[in-house]
């Protein structure tokens, strides 16, 4: 398909959704809970596309952005430690803690490198053996297979000092949250892709049948999110409410069976804390009993008085990842918080809402019309 076709497969979709929208009679909400999502959203201008009353509103679908503030807390603490070297992607260096973020402390001399998987950290681990090396393990269900596995690998290969701070989230116990939640209105989800490849389809289902509300697993090139969005629209039509798959490429009703055996092997769910959300229960991993030797709070627990008391912020962005308000309605947006100086972490990580909004919307249009 050449570009003149896809525009006008494209103004086909826009004209379509309008058609049902405008038949349905009411504003329709969708929420995309998948930061890579978040940014091909705003990137193809798709808010722009769409008619006055279809909204779309961006969830919690960033990994760095729904991290608590008390896990960053512990990460830098860890990282003070002079038997420490941590692990960990380059964009958990700029996200803030209750005092200071990882960043700062690289800078006053804490041993913290950037690596581009898990496994990068098992030679680290081998080449410093006196030395504690703690991976930073956050992510969704697409990254907690290859955390599994780089614990598997050093199992196997005897190595010792590798361990994990593990802060795994799971997204369908959140989404029962946001449909739980009185101040989250949602008509359907646009489903995510990469977390879908491994959690297979068949995992929204019990959530989109108990809530009647519908979700469409898609792929991140406009066209597919257009057509995920027409399918949406059509099943509120309808009245209907089912998980469909606009991205059957890649994904499949049971997902990857080998990666979710790999991270079942070293995890268990448990509940955890969402920036924004509180704890949500049966939402995050911990180790199994026969893998907390490689988790660094079960060998090396922090003291209290290590870990700074809890503060306040005007930063909005919990409320930003519940899609209650926007980023332009959080007073420190494109003011005191900016991409060089972010307060929050919704504009630290690229796949941040805020983040996207300040990159490729600011000032250019509105978030809902």
């Amino acid at each position: 398909m050449n570009k003149k076709e896809e525009r006008e497969l494209a103004q086909r979709l826009v004209a379509e959704i309008k058609t049902m929208a405008d038949e349905v009679g009411r504003k329709l909400r969708f929420m995309e809970v998948c930061g890579t999502h978040t940014v091909s959203i705003f990137r193809a201008g798709i808010r722009q596309l769409l008619p006055d009353n279809v909204e779309l509103v961006s969830g919690p679908g960033c990994p760095v952005c729904v991290t608590p503030d008390d896990y960053m807390d512990k990460a830098i603490a860890y990282a003070q430690h002079p038997e420490v070297i941590i692990t960990t992607f380059g964009d958990m260096l700029k996200v803030p803690g209750t005092k200071s973020s990882l960043g700062e402390a690289k800078t006053n001399g804490a041993d913290i490198r950037i690596v581009y998987s898990p496994l990068d950290s098992i030679p680290i681990a081998r080449e410093n053996p006196d030395k504690k090396v703690v991976f930073l393990a956050v992510g969704f269900e697409t990254t907690a297979p290859t955390a599994a596995a780089t614990v598997l690998a050093a199992e196997q290969q005897g190595i010792k000092n590798l361990f994990m701070l593990s802060a795994q989230k799971l997204v369908p116990p959140v989404m029962e949250v946001l449909l739980s939640d009185k101040q989250v209105h949602v008509d359907g989800f646009i489903l995510p892709g990469h977390v879908s490849v491994v959690t297979g389809t068949g995992i929204y289902e019990p959530i989109v049948a108990k809530y009647h509300v519908p979700g469409v697993v898609t792929g991140f090139e406009p066209l597919q999110i257009l057509r995920a969005l027409y399918r949406l629209v059509k099943q509120v039509k309808s009245g209907e409410a089912k998980v469909e798959n606009e991205y059957e490429a890649v994904v499949r009703p049971e997902g990857n069976l080998v990666s979710q055996r790999i991270t079942d092997t070293v995890y268990e769910p448990v509940d955890t804390g969402w920036r924004g959300m509180g704890v949500v229960p049966l939402s995050g991993l911990k180790m199994r009993e026969a893998y907390k030797s490689y988790d660094i709070e079960e060998v090396m627990p922090l003291a209290v008085a290590e870990l700074p008391a809890p503060k306040k912020t005007a930063c909005r962005c919990g409320e930003v990842l519940r899609g209650i308000v926007t980023p332009l309605q959080c007073p420190l947006f494109a003011k005191a918080c900016v991409p060089t100086h972010a307060i929050g972490p919704c504009m630290v990580s690229v796949e941040g809402v805020c983040a996207a909004w300040y990159k490729y919307g600011q000032g250019r249009f509105e978030y809902g019309k």
